[in-house]
C-alpha cells in the first residue's frame, strides 16, 4: 500500500439538546485547530468501530449520556495538519448530564442553527448540522 492511501479516520457528533446542537471550542493549546468551533470529535483508533468511537468520544470530552443515531448523517475529506483525514459525521440526542469540559476544549455553547456560521465553524460542520437539523424533534 502506498502512502496516498494512508489517512486518519475521524468522528465528528452533533449532539443536539431542545432544537439546539452542542458546539465546542478547541483550546487554545491544542496542535490543530486552536480555537476552532467544533462538534465533539475525535480520531477513530485501529479496529474501532465508528459508532463506538462516537460514543467514547462524547463521554471523553464532554461527560454526556447521548443516543447516537448509527446512520452518519454524511463524511467528508479534509487534512490534519497536512495529512488526509476522512471525517464520519454522527448525530446524537443528548440524554443527560451537564458538559464537564476535557483538555482539548476550553469553551462551549448550545447553538442555535444560524449561530454555527457567526462562530466560524468550518464549513464542512454548518452543511452537516444544517442537514441534519432537527433530528430529534
Amino acid at each position: 500500500m502506498g502512502d496516498e492511501a494512508k489517512q486518519w479516520v475521524a468522528v465528528t457528533v452533533l449532539v443536539f439538546r431542545r432544537g439546539r446542537m452542542l458546539s465546542m471550542r478547541r483550546a487554545s493549546t491544542q496542535q490543530a485547530g486552536p480555537g476552532l468551533w467544533e462538534g465533539v470529535s475525535g480520531r477513530v483508533r485501529c479496529g474501532e468501530d465508528p459508532i463506538a468511537a462516537a460514543r467514547r468520544e462524547v463521554i471523553e470530552e464532554t461527560g454526556l449520556r447521548v443516543r447516537v443515531l448509527t446512520r452518519p448523517i454524511t463524511a467528508y475529506a479534509a487534512l490534519r495538519r497536512g495529512e488526509p483525514m476522512t471525517v464520519i459525521v454522527f448525530a446524537a440526542e443528548h440524554e443527560g448530564g451537564e458538559v464537564t469540559l476535557s483538555d482539548e476544549h476550553d469553551d462551549y455553547r448550545w447553538c442555535e442553527r444560524s449561530e454555527l456560521s457567526e462562530l466560524g465553524a468550518p464549513v464542512q460542520l454548518a452543511d452537516a448540522a444544517r442537514a441534519a437539523w432537527p433530528p430529534f424533534d
